[in-house]
């Protein structure tokens, strides 16, 4: 006889104790998904990427910036909650009940993976998914190692620039360019 393995909710995931080692978590269809801390590169990177977005966004009143310690529900029963390293959601998209104490219940516009060791292309194209599938319009994929940045507007195009090509944010923000070397500086 076969047993049904009980599946985490959101309102678990948001109660669930701090790890002491800095461990964080995703709820993925209800599985708990453990995730490594990042290491130096990895947050260098995006708090390179979230300054870059900031100053482009800050007194613009275009929406709000997220760093990776905010979870996004993606879908209900079971439960998705992903936490990009950097988000944006633009204002006319942003909740009335804001701030609220639980996890964002809108899909980022914009969000930014910087891939880490740990990470596959599987599990990078699942997120990738996911993101698209829940409303995001944006996601931007960051490779330290190859300092490039795959730009998807769809779950089937994406284009990969280097650090000489130019990053536009179309169609979250239409004045927004910048060389893809500042991702990596």
């Amino acid at each position: 006889m076969a047993t049904k393995t009980k599946l985490m909710t959101a309102v678990e995931l948001l109660v669930m104790p701090s790890s002491d080692d800095g461990t964080r978590y995703e709820l993925v269809r209800g599985e708990l998904i453990e995730m490594a801390p990042a290491g130096d590169q990895h947050g260098a990177i995006a708090f390179t990427i979230a300054n870059i977005l900031g100053t482009h966004t800050r007194g613009k009143d275009l929406g709000r910036g997220y760093t990776a310690d905010t979870g996004f529900f993606l879908t209900h029963d079971p439960d998705t909650v992903r936490a990009p390293d950097v988000a944006f959601i633009s204002k006319d998209r942003l909740p009335s009940d804001r701030p609220r104490k639980g996890f964002t219940e809108v899909a980022p516009d914009l969000a930014v993976e910087v891939i880490s060791p740990s990470e596959s292309a599987t599990s990078i194209n699942a997120k990738v998914e996911e993101y698209f599938v829940a409303g995001t319009r944006l996601v931007w994929v960051v490779y330290p190692d190859t300092k490039s940045v795959a730009v998807y507007r769809s779950i089937k195009e994406a284009v990969v620039l280097h650090v000489d090509d130019v990053l536009d944010g179309t169609p979250i923000f239409e004045d927004f360019h910048v060389k893809v070397s500042e991702f990596f500086e």
